[in-house]
């Protein structure tokens, strides 16, 4: 260890470098070029998985939208192009014949699919916002964020058809004055009085929702907009360790069953699969850190076994200093370990420079994606991954020494001092 930071053995080294200035720094390069690969690639791929992340942070990564739509094909009498419609019975046969499915939120709107949106009144102020009917299961698929004070709404509200609702943070702007406490106060939806039981923040996740949604209850929205047991869509939640695609699939081939239709129709009821599209942005970005993986470390052996012909090189133009050393009592151990710490020093050195300018990249990366649409956020590498780059790079640094330490060890005091 003494040897490590003894100022002699840095004289050297740096004097074994000064030698060998260009062909040490194209070597070098080759190295930083390599880990700067790694970081900016896993980093970038990092940034994508981060944006969809925040995307899908108030929304179960495992959940899909299902709706019904027209048949496209005759079946048992039925003519083409007869309209299906989904009840609220189909999401018990649903919840009790797909066994993968963890929830299943039967949902109707006002506002969204071509109809009018409600007409909400609040002393002289009113405005038009999209109503929805829910069940208090809806919050387990899609988290609704409630500012303090307020609650979403829950069992009792459905079992006793409870007038009361829950709005925007846009709705609560547009209708009550700045500082005005809007929980406990009254609203008329249509017509209709209901308090006001929470306040949510907007969050993309029910596939249509807005900072201007007002959700009542679903027992509610029946008696006011005389709806019946008929349901706009399903959201669906599967468990975490289920096939999306195949959940998908067999809630389709369910309702086919259910409402009599013909099985090879693909057009009677439309989906959205949430669960699919994040796998594969995953995948993607995981593919893309496999990748620059693969890359990084090829770059860098490249540049390492680079520093190790260096090396050689430097120790066969060495060979009479090295007998000097060794007439002059100097072990083969610190022979050895002299060799190595230079191979060692260059390629940590280039990591270190990879890094930061990896680190910048990806600084500048994040800054010029700040105000885009695109899901992309924080490019990171998690520090364990930096570390541990720049251990394999000290093991392999270590390695590749070895060879010309061991070159520069098997020369003979005698030997080396005869050579010209």
């Amino acid at each position: 260890m003494r040897f490590i930071f003894d100022t002699n053995t840095w004289q050297e080294i740096f004097g074994s470098i000064g030698k060998n200035r260009t062909r040490t720094i194209i070597t070098v390069i080759g190295v930083l070029w390599g880990i700067f690969i790694y970081i900016a690639l896993s980093g970038a791929a990092k940034g994508m998985d981060n944006g969809f992340e925040e995307v899908f942070e108030n929304v179960a990564k495992n959940s899909m939208f299902v709706w019904a739509q027209n048949t496209s094909m005759p079946y048992e009498g039925f003519r083409t192009g007869r309209p299906i419609q989904l009840k609220l019975e189909d999401a018990t046969s649903i919840k009790n014949r797909i066994p993968e499915i963890q929830y299943i939120a039967p949902r109707n709107v006002r506002g969204v699919f071509g109809d009018a949106p409600g007409t909400i009144v609040r002393g002289q102020k009113f405005g038009s916002y999209n109503v929805y009917g829910d069940f208090p299961v809806f919050t387990k698929i899609t988290t609704k964020k409630i500012y303090d004070g307020g609650r979403f709404i829950n069992d009792a509200d459905i079992e006793q058809a409870r007038k009361v609702c829950v709005i925007g943070e846009r709705t609560e702007k547009e209708l009550f004055e700045k500082g005005e406490m809007p929980i406990g106060k009254f609203i008329r939806i249509d017509n209709v009085f209901f308090q006001v039981v929470g306040v949510h923040k907007f969050s993309q996740g029910g596939g249509f929702d807005s900072d201007g949604d007002i959700f009542i209850p679903f027992s509610t929205y029946r008696k006011l907009y005389n709806s019946g047991n008929n349901v706009g869509w399903f959201s669906i939640a599967a468990y975490d360790d289920a096939d999306v695609l195949k959940v998908e699939e067999s809630v389709k081939t369910l309702l086919k069953s259910i409402h009599r239709v013909n099985p090879e129709d693909e057009r009677a009821f439309g989906s959205f699969n949430l669960g699919e599209i994040f796998g594969r942005v995953s995948g993607f970005a995981k593919g893309l850190t496999f990748l620059s993986l693969v890359v990084g470390i090829a770059t860098i052996l490249a540049g390492v076994i680079g520093i190790g012909n260096i090396l050689l090189i430097s120790v066969k133009e060495r060979t009479k200093e090295i007998g000097v050393r060794r007439a002059l009592g100097a072990t083969p151990r610190e022979v050895r370990a002299q060799i190595i710490l230079e191979s060692v020093f260059l390629t940590v050195t280039a990591g270190i420079m990879g890094i930061i300018l990896g680190a910048v990249v990806l600084t500048i990366i994040n800054n010029a994606t700040q105000d885009l649409d695109f899901p992309y956020s924080n490019p990171t590498v998690p520090i364990p991954y930096v570390i541990g780059a720049l251990a394999i790079m000290v093991i392999l640094g270590t390695l590749i020494g070895l060879i010309p330490a061991q070159r520069a060890v098997s020369i003979k005091p005698i030997d080396a001092l005869r050579e010209e």
